[in-house]
């Protein structure tokens, strides 16, 4: 089993103890309330954790563009954004413009520091900070790859903040009662798309 693998299976045995609700690709019934710490997720202390780094494999960064539907005309914001791959991805197959979330200030440096090597760093900005309390309105794409509970936490933020019909796209995990426009599998990954409606159905409204 290769590190990353392993490191994805840590990731997901510790949100299904946590309470995170089943394994990705199947339905979930009901919204959870149970939160851990990610990279570019601020806890209170008392409810930090640690959670190892996982970094979306590239042929799945290339697929979650795709479901998106990126070009050059699209401003991409990544939720906890890591080393930057999907904003840098975006920039340079693409030609988008990109901007990364990320709490960690290691992660934040390393991804500019990728940025600048893959020649895009006048397309993207990686910015520290708390996800919860960053503006996102720009956006005319969202990329995450969180856990359940923080996607739900997210998800009335995404309604407020991102124009109707801007595409959002999580890896692995979806977002409750919101049901996706499509899901794709592969090989042991899964994507996610929803389409920010005109109008939040009153089941979602919360």
């Amino acid at each position: 089993m290769s590190r990353l693998r392993f490191l994805s299976v840590v990731l997901l045995a510790l949100g299904l103890l946590l309470g995170h609700g089943p394994r990705s690709g199947y339905a979930q019934q009901t919204d959870t309330t149970a939160e851990t710490t990610i990279p570019g997720l601020k806890m209170p202390p008392e409810q930090e954790s640690d959670v190892p780094y996982v970094p979306t494999p590239k042929p799945v960064v290339d697929r979650m563009l795709e479901l998106a539907d990126v070009d050059e005309t699209d401003v991409l914001y990544d939720l906890g954004s890591g080393d930057g791959r999907i904003v840098i991805r975006a920039a340079r197959t693409h030609g988008a413009r990109g901007v990364g979330i990320e709490i960690d200030p290691d992660l934040v440096k390393k991804a500019r520091k990728n940025a600048k090597e893959a020649g895009v760093a006048d397309l993207v900005e990686f910015r520290q900070g708390d996800l919860f309390e960053a503006d996102i309105s720009e956006a005319t794409v969202v990329t995450l790859y969180l856990l359940p509970s923080v996607n739900q936490k997210l998800r009335p933020i995404l309604f407020e903040q991102l124009s109707p019909g801007t595409p959002v796209v999580s890896h692995d995990f979806d977002m409750g009662r919101w049901t996706p426009d499509r899901t794709v599998d592969l090989e042991g990954d899964t994507v996610y798309r929803w389409t920010i409606p005109e109008e939040i159905p009153e089941d979602l409204d919360e």
